[in-house]
């Protein structure tokens, strides 16, 4: 397969995964703030973003956000934007990192300040989106930013770096550069 037709491929199946995700697995991390809801969509939005760089997990963020925000049920214009917002600020420090510094250790340190990106970008995402969109006064949504906001941000981040983390090797290694799996089923054949 062209390279990169598969790379597009990849990018379409990474897109709908993040988008099936952010519909199918949802729910709140803070009882008293049930309208912030965790989902896991930024795991292959992360590892497309690691595999093919920050622009390319940028892509992924809008069309994956556009698809459930307007197709499957979402929040129309206020979730898209909150989303790509949230998403990309996550994904194009993580990825950036990662670029330059491609090791395990530059993978946690990318992750590590894509989260505390996230979180702050929120804050100020927050401040002047919410109350245009959900008609609350600014004093209400600025009175949740530190309590509420920022630590739902800082724990969704995190625990969706996590899991990319732990699981973007054996992704990339069989669905990006396309390693055949091990059939574990067939004894390896002994030395003579």
């Amino acid at each position: 397969m062209n390279p990169r037709t598969k790379q597009l491929t990849v990018l379409a199946m990474l897109t709908a995964i993040g988008a099936v995700l952010i519909t199918l697995v949802h729910f709140p991390l803070f009882p008293s703030a049930a309208f912030l809801q965790y989902d896991p969509a930024d795991v292959p939005i992360l590892i497309g973003a690691f595999a093919y760089g920050p622009v390319a997990g940028v892509i992924i963020t809008v069309l994956a956000s556009f698809i459930q925000a307007f197709f499957l049920g979402g929040d129309g214009v206020y979730g898209f934007l909150m989303h790509v917002i949230a998403t990309s600020a996550l994904v194009l420090v993580s990825a950036t990192i990662y670029r330059f510094k491609h090791t395990r250790a530059g993978a946690v340190v990318g992750l590590c300040c894509g989260t505390l990106t996230m979180g702050l970008v929120m804050m100020v995402a927050n401040h002047f989106i919410t109350p245009m969109f959900m008609g609350a006064p600014t004093e209400v949504v600025d009175a949740m930013l530190l309590p509420v906001i920022l630590p739902f941000n800082l724990l969704k981040a995190g625990i969706n770096s996590c899991i990319t983390f732990v699981v973007y090797k054996a992704v990339s290694r069989h669905i990006v550069h396309g390693e055949p799996r091990k059939d574990v089923s067939k004894p390896e054949a002994e030395n003579i």
